[in-house]
């Protein structure tokens, strides 16, 4: 089974590289789906710790779950990501 996790700030696909990159790096995440037109990001587990680490991860890079606050220091953290995604895709 697998969650599915709504978030905020998504722009590009230099972001789906820096959260895609962020998620993986969890200890017991070794999959994860993000689909830049819904917003979502997709995760195989229902494991409520595993979960709440990936929310947890993906607000401080400044991808927090809809819903949760969207702070001015969200947006700019989102947007650095989005740029070190960018790089991160031209370089590859």
């Amino acid at each position: 089974m697998s969650t599915i996790i709504e978030i905020v700030n998504l722009k590009c696909n230099g972001c789906v590289n820096t959260v895609k990159k962020g998620v993986l790096s969890i200890d017991g995440i070794n999959e994860v789906d993000v689909d830049l037109e819904a917003s979502t990001v997709k995760v195989p587990t229902e494991n409520n710790e595993l979960i709440n680490q990936v929310k947890a991860k993906l607000s401080k890079m400044g991808y927090p779950e809809l819903g949760d606050a969207n702070t001015m220091l969200h947006k700019a953290k989102s947007f650095v990501s989005c740029a070190s995604g960018k790089m991160t895709t031209e370089s590859e």
